[in-house]
């Protein structure tokens, strides 16, 4: 499925956090929402990421937006991933079918070392207060990818 183009609707969703709590799009109606998938816990593209982020969020928030990062792995792996790096953010489960990362387009064939496999295509999505699609980041480089994002919020979103 193709990412969704900017000023469409996001498509909804409703998925666990790392502690087994509901989290949907539709509760975050009103605020940015940026909705970042990253293939892996613990893996050294998906920290530098997960770190980036969680180094700028209290700027991030002020913008009046919140962060929600989304893999396919477990609760478990999320909760240790988030202890081990004091992640102050939500990370979502989509492990059962990928819907989610399949609605955002964010879910397809990869390539490692030469070797081809399904799994989360690392990406990002801004999200207005609306539930309209607002800015994509189809490619994103993990270790600075929190700063880039807090400058597109400062350019962009009022509170």
């Amino acid at each position: 499925m193709a990412m969704p183009d900017v000023a469409t609707p996001a498509p909804g969703f409703e998925l666990r956090d790392q502690s087994g709590e509901s989290v949907s799009l539709a509760v975050q109606r009103g605020r940015w929402v940026v909705l970042y998938f990253y293939p892996k816990d613990n893996t050294p593209g998906c920290t530098k990421e997960a770190c980036n982020f969680r180094d700028n969020y209290e700027a991030i928030t002020a913008t009046g937006a919140v962060v929600l990062g989304v893999s396919a792995d477990s609760g478990a792996s999320h909760t240790r991933f988030a202890q081990k790096y004091e992640i102050p953010f939500k990370l979502l489960v989509d492990d059962q079918d990928h819907g989610v990362a399949r609605a955002y387009g964010a879910w397809g064939t990869r390539k490692n070392y030469g070797r081809e496999y399904e799994g989360i295509i690392r990406s990002t999505f801004v999200i207005d207060p609306e539930g309209n699609i607002a800015k994509v980041w189809p490619k994103v480089k993990p270790d600075l990818h929190g700063e880039e994002v807090l400058t597109w919020l400062k350019a962009h979103a009022t509170r």
